[in-house]
């Protein structure tokens, strides 16, 4: 039986990273410190603040004008996600020519296809119940096939929302969590290396993510030992750590060397 030593395992090759946070908090802008080249699946459209990144190019739905400033089809987004995989499989886009795709963002595209399968119904406005079954199924398999694409690291984003957790013993809390639908956001959660928070310090102005979960917050890191990152050092998997100390609300806790005094200015 073939077996692979763990210390060939590479932690700061093809690893999968979600980020979520309330909007404005600098998701987007993010995919300006990741290293190497960059295409942007803009699901949201939003991508203006990535302005003159030489680095970073933008996946444009085919049937768009070039000049036109719609990248995604968020009245189709059914349509507009097939014909990226299509421009993908058949070599039109050459993935092999990036080394990050970044997925922006998955909460803009569960509105935009429960809103396209409305006007699909009978009504033409609400959703039917089989919606809600058919999205999982559908969001599990884009998302796992989106995840399989070979040789290259992806980032998530996704808003984010305080679900409701009773634990064991009936205690009850708020969480923040990626806005998703409950039935999908565990499976989507699971596929991640890491999953982090974002937020601005309110003392300093300055962008960091949260790696480590709590009740308070949903988070995980299983590449390497940071809890916290400013928002630029946040794709430096295996670097040394220059992460601050932060408690669940985001607040500094400790401040011991310059390095961390720093992290959020």
């Amino acid at each position: 039986m073939p077996v692979v030593s763990a210390n060939k395992i590479q932690r700061n090759k093809n690893w999968k990273v979600i980020i979520y946070g309330k909007a404005g908090v600098g998701k987007t802008t993010a995919a300006k410190f990741l290293k190497g080249k960059t295409l942007i699946l803009p699901l949201d459209n939003s991508a203006k603040v990535l302005a003159n990144e030489t680095n970073i190019d933008l996946w444009k739905d085919p049937k768009f004008d070039p000049n036109d400033d719609n990248y995604f089809d968020r009245e189709h987004p059914i349509e507009s996600i097939v014909a990226f995989f299509n421009e993908i499989n058949s070599g039109v886009t050459k993935l092999s020519n990036y080394n990050n795709l970044f997925i922006d963002n998955v909460s803009s595209f569960e509105d935009d296809w429960f809103v396209e399968r409305g006007r699909k119904s009978k009504n033409g406005i609400a959703n039917e119940i089989q919606d809600y079954g058919a999205w999982k199924n559908y969001f599990s398999r884009i998302m796992t096939s989106l995840y399989l694409l070979p040789n290259v690291n992806v980032v998530t984003t996704a808003w984010e929302e305080q679900r409701d957790l009773t634990t064991e013993s009936g205690q009850t809390f708020n969480q923040y969590a990626p806005e998703i639908r409950d039935k999908v956001r565990d499976g989507l959660l699971g596929l991640a290396d890491v999953v982090g928070r974002v937020f601005v310090n309110p003392k300093t102005g300055g962008r960091g993510a949260i790696l480590e979960g709590n009740d308070a917050v949903y988070a995980k890191n299983r590449i390497d030992d940071r809890k916290f990152v400013p928002i630029e050092n946040l794709f430096g998997f295996g670097e040394p750590n220059d992460s601050e100390p932060q408690n669940s609300e985001g607040q500094n806790k400790t401040t011991n060397t310059q390095s961390e005094k720093d992290g959020l200015k």
